[in-house]
């Protein structure tokens, strides 16, 4: 696990429950920041919050649905006034949706992902940048997927949604680069997280591992690494990109 000095520095983490989300949020623990753990499912976020109390960290559990801004407006509020201000933010929460073709798609499940996985990175995004800006500046990653610039089949929604983020990240960034707040993204490959596992059978696992060059599934710490580094001082100069850590999905 990669660590950077996140001392004196406030983190949220949006769906820091479990899979993706938790590992960054026990990685900028691990760190040294102060880490508000944002998540629909208060169990997980809970169990999350306690992990890294019991590891001698600090974190605020809040109970969040993304796709509702008053909620993300409350999430920001509780950083700002639990630990005097916000640094860093990971928009990471997201649902996967239906599966089906694009003809056939459920309007229900349209909506429901693009509220979740497009319109809750705004909504945290808008309540995040004026918390960083009082507090001289910060970082965003926000969590797109290798789907956010490829096709997958039977996932409109999601694959739309991902591709919203991108064009949403670059256009922060190009807003707040000279105010000193940086805004990036990440793509991930098929990481093995509860969101996978839940939602598909063994035989389609294997097949998506089988899919990466690399021979296997991405594991969440491989990611919550990466946005570490974006969301560090180490990553100064890097502000507006897509950052891939797929197994040369992409590549092919």
């Amino acid at each position: 696990m990669a660590q950077y000095d996140y001392n004196g520095k406030v983190a949220i983490v949006t769906g820091g429950g479990s899979g993706i989300g938790e590992a960054c949020a026990l990685t900028f623990a691990r760190s040294g920041a102060k880490v508000v753990v944002a998540d629909y499912d208060e169990e997980g976020g809970k169990r999350v919050t306690e992990m890294i109390e019991s590891d001698g960290g600090e974190a605020t559990f809040v109970a969040v649905d993304v796709a509702k801004p008053e909620q993300n407006e409350a999430m920001v509020s509780t950083a700002v006034e639990t630990y005097g201000g916000l640094h860093v933010a990971v928009n990471n929460a997201g649902i996967g949706g239906a599966q089906a073709p694009t003809g056939e798609y459920p309007i229900e499940s349209w909506q429901q992902v693009l509220d979740v996985n497009l319109s809750g990175v705004f909504y945290g995004m808008r309540y995040e940048i004026p918390a960083m800006l009082a507090s001289g500046g910060g970082s965003i990653v926000n969590m797109a997927s290798i789907l956010g610039s490829v096709a997958f089949a039977q996932s409109a929604a999601y694959v739309s949604a991902k591709h919203g983020v991108l064009g949403l990240t670059k256009t922060a960034a190009v807003e707040y680069s000279g105010q000193g707040i940086r805004v990036n993204s990440v793509g991930p490959g098929f990481i093995n997280t509860p969101l996978l596992e839940e939602n598909l059978d063994q035989d389609t696992l294997t097949a998506l591992a089988g899919m990466h060059p690399i021979g296997r599934l991405g594991e969440a710490q491989e990611v919550a690494d990466l946005v570490a580094f974006l969301g560090s001082d180490s990553a100064s100069f890097c502000t507006g990109g897509y950052y891939l850590v797929d197994g040369a999905y992409t590549a092919q």
